[in-house]
């Protein structure tokens, strides 16, 4: 990469009043520019004309929304993170200097900034604060987009800013790469009212860039030796299939012995050791490109591992099955190529699954199988714990808002109200019957889905009139002996184990093979830890946004405390925490005071003493179990009493003692 001399990369004060009368004949149309532009600047401003940029513009466009600005962070947390300590000492070194220092990604979107207080404030009036993207093409010549656009350290001082109102600031700054291969990862950059300028704000931005990038490269290193670590323990056990390991920017950094043949079988190209990265296999895009199809064709999905350690990706290992030889050719079981799953005019569509708000790469497998599922229009079974987001999975799957989705939950109504809410009833049917009939569920649904939640729940004697639906494609009216026509995409969903309930007798097999077509086991979100703050200040930005109150950040000491419950009720009780939590916190942040009680119960459970034995330290799960029987048996069997001394609601109580195999009868006799 060719170097700027230090003409080019530093601004000239002394020559701004030429720079302006440059700039004044560049706009004029007069090409000729004198000698006091720079060939930087000079470029940068063609681009801006090329792109349309205002030349009167006074400020950067508006700020992204809350939730995008939320993602995006979210996205560049490992910058964020290995710049922290440098933006921190910005806000002191910086302080009374009239100068800040940004951090922006490679869109040039500012994520953070730290500085002198007065200089924030001035920076506000041409927006150029957090979540504003200050790329050439928005925002015309300015230090962050151009060094950006060129790859280098730069300053751009007063005039040479092409809008007219940002001609009064002066900025210097530079790119961050990636220690494994360059990539631009990033822009940093120190920015002032023009009387600021000085030839070291570039010294220093780069400088502290290299901090940076130094950081970058010793957590890289960390990783790649844990990465490798698990190569030599688990690289073995794939037998004879081909296996290769990547890192998480979608690097190969090592392969077995079978991996050249099956990558070969399967049609793809792989050339070791000078291999060129996957970037579809990176950890930042791997679950958004395996929702959306977009993998190399050669690749199947189930053949990708991602590698997880204490909730951080490090990598991939793709393991390709072996394949059988035939009249001398190799036969892979390869898929059809993904170019044709998805149409042409899909970009402009509404994502399904949009509502689904994740980050676990196992729950971004299974929302691309969702997606395949959604295009054959078979039965679904969707298995999960209470919460976990089953409708919102099926209503993924039905996708079109054109088709009517009718949701019925099977466990909350009595057999005769069940009956009459899925098949309707005819005129006279039964005392209190509405006059002139009513269509059931399933008419309402036809052409469209039916949703059957907790399908489990459904009575035995019941079972075989919704199989006559299904086998037919009609339906009787209770009190009706017409058939009524019905076309319609069954969806079921339960959190029993449905063949266990089959061997018991308390569902009838030929109903469960005919709703379990297909199935999805939608993980708990204990299971997915990483998504607990993530959920969490969605909820908490929805929440507030609701009572009329400004966003706000959860702190570290709320998220751990979130992060140690076992989430019985799962995302939807998490929901209900933190809408809890908004409303008793009135208006301010929430702290771990507005949390429930138990919540910190939990994380004192994780709380072990440095001297404690391993071995004598019961799991979370254990201690919250013996607690719950002590405190059971200590009223009797009274679990209203029970729930209360615990500080938790009844049902949560239930649904406790159900998960740890517990009743009120063998728990009367314990003594603990």
């Amino acid at each position: 990469m060719e170097i700027l001399d230090p003409h080019q990369m530093f601004s000239d004060p002394g020559k701004d009043a030429s720079v302006m009368y440059s700039w004044e004949r560049f706009l004029s149309g007069d090409g000729n520019a004198t000698n006091a532009l720079r060939d930087l600047v000079n470029a940068s401003w063609q681009r801006c004309q090329d792109a349309n940029v205002d030349p009167t513009q006074h400020a950067g466009p508006h700020p992204v929304s809350e939730q995008d600005f939320f993602l995006l962070r979210e996205r560049q947390r490992e910058l964020l993170e290995v710049s922290a300590p440098m933006m921190a000492s910005a806000r002191d070194f910086l302080a009374e200097t009239g100068t800040m220092m940004v951090l922006a990604d490679t869109n040039c979107t500012i994520l953070t900034m730290e500085g002198d207080t007065p200089a924030k404030d001035s920076a506000e009036s041409i927006c150029l604060v957090p979540g504003v993207t200050w790329s050439e093409r928005f925002c015309g010549t300015n230090a962050i987009g151009t060094a950006l656009a060129v790859g280098q350290p730069v300053q751009i001082h007063s005039a040479e800013h092409y809008c007219a109102g940002i001609k009064r600031w002066t900025c210097s700054a530079t790119v961050i790469r990636h220690p494994t291969d360059g990539e631009i990862v990033g822009v940093l950059d120190i920015s002032g009212l023009s009387q600021t300028f000085s030839r070291q704000s570039l010294a220093l931005v780069v400088a502290t860039a290299n901090r940076i990038e130094n950081r970058l490269t010793i957590g890289e290193m960390e990783r790649r030796y844990r990465l490798l670590n698990y190569w030599a323990q688990h690289g073995a056990s794939v037998g004879s299939q081909g296996a290769v390991l990547f890192d998480r920017r979608g690097f190969p950094i090592q392969v077995n012995e079978h991996a050249h043949a099956a990558i070969h079988a399967a049609g793809g190209a792989l050339e070791w050791p000078a291999s060129r990265r996957i970037p579809e296999l990176a950890a930042g895009t791997l679950r958004r490109n395996l929702a959306r199809g977009t993998i190399p064709s050669w690749i199947q999905p189930q053949w990708i591992e991602p590698i997880v350690e204490h909730g951080e990706n490090l990598g991939t290992i793709l393991v390709i099955p072996s394949f059988s030889t035939r009249a001398g050719t190799l036969r892979p079981a390869i898929r059809a190529a993904q170019a044709a799953e998805h149409d042409a005019g899909e970009d402009g569509e509404v994502d399904a699954f949009a509502g689904i708000i994740t980050w676990d790469v196992a729950m971004q497998a299974i929302i691309a199988k969702a997606r395949q599922i959604a295009r054959a229009k078979a039965s679904v079974l969707l298995l999960g714990e209470t919460g976990v987001g089953k409708e919102e999975f099926a209503r993924g799957i039905h996708g079109t808002a054109a088709a009517p989705f009718i949701v019925l939950n099977c466990g909350g109504l009595s057999r005769e109200l069940l009956a009459s809410e899925l098949f309707g009833y005819a005129d006279g049917a039964f005392t209190g019957a509405r006059k002139g009939g009513m269509a059931g569920k399933i008419e309402a649904a036809d052409s469209g889905t039916l949703f059957l939640d907790e399908i489990g729940e459904m009575p035995l004697d019941m079972q075989p009139h919704l199989l006559r639906v299904l086998e037919q494609g009609e339906v009787y009216r209770l009190g009706e002996t017409t058939p009524r026509k019905v076309n319609f995409h069954l969806m079921a969903a339960t959190h029993r184990d449905l063949r266990q309930e089959v061997a018991a007798g308390r569902f009838r097999m030929d109903l469960y093979y005919r709703i379990a077509v297909t199935s999805l086991r939608i993980p708990p979100l204990r299971e997915r830890k990483g998504d607990i703050a993530t959920l969490a200040q969605f909820f908490l930005d929805h929440f507030r946004a609701k009572q009329g109150l400004k966003p706000a950040v959860l702190n570290p000491a709320v998220i751990r405390q979130l992060e140690c419950n076992t989430w019985e009720g799962n995302v939807r009780e998490l929901r209900n925490v933190i809408e809890s939590a908004v409303l008793v916190s009135d208006g301010g942040a929430v702290t771990c005071a507005d949390l429930p009680a138990e919540l910190a119960r939990a994380e004192a459970l994780t709380a072990l003493p440095a001297h404690a034995p391993v071995s004598n330290i019961p799991s979370i799960a254990q201690g919250e179990r013996a607690l719950i029987q002590r405190t059971v048996a200590a009223t009797g069997g009274n679990l209203t009493l029970a729930a209360r001394k615990l500080n938790i609601a009844k049902s949560t109580l239930y649904a406790k003692m159900q998960r740890y195999g517990l009743s009120r009868d063998t728990i009367r006799g314990f003594r603990g």
